[in-house]
């Protein structure tokens, strides 16, 4: 998100899926009643963030993405993700709808406080290095299957 304005996305255009090692399926449950639900399946958490491009001068190039990708989040979660490129839209002081650029990223990781670290400091890292205010972070658990079901 650009340092120069508050919020965070409101809405997203654009579709990712995560496709290969993992399938998952969305549970709407407590972590206890979750663990029962997954059956042979593995509890897991699945998070969503959204990085704006903007910057207050020019914004973030696809080359310094690439080697954010890969030196913060990849050195995190090298078991797999997924990006998608979106346009997000959210309401200005003063009412004007504003734009911007942006990547999300899908992680599916266990839900430990190692991994929850790990997605702080994915967060903080692109904040500081790409002058945000924000990044929007979005969780839910699921169930997920290694391999094809």
């Amino acid at each position: 998100m650009s340092a120069t304005r508050v919020g965070l996305l409101g809405a997203v255009l654009g579709a990712g899926m995560l496709i290969g090692a993992v399938s998952t399926k969305a549970i709407d449950a407590p972590k206890g009643a979750l663990d029962a639900s997954c059956g042979a399946a593995a509890p897991q958490v699945r998070t969503t963030l959204y990085f704006g491009t903007a910057r207050p001068k020019g914004s973030v190039s696809e080359l310094e993405w690439q080697m954010f990708l890969r030196d913060e989040v990849t050195a995190r979660f090298p078991d797999g993700l997924t990006v998608w490129e979106a346009e997000g839209q959210w309401k200005q002081p003063g009412g004007a709808i504003g734009h911007e650029r942006s990547k999300v990223l899908l992680l599916v990781h266990p839900d430990t406080p190692d991994a929850r670290a790990a997605v702080q400091a994915v967060i903080t890292k692109y904040r500081k290095s790409f002058e945000q205010e924000s990044v929007l972070w979005e969780t839910s658990r699921v169930c997920a299957v290694l391999g094809l079901v």
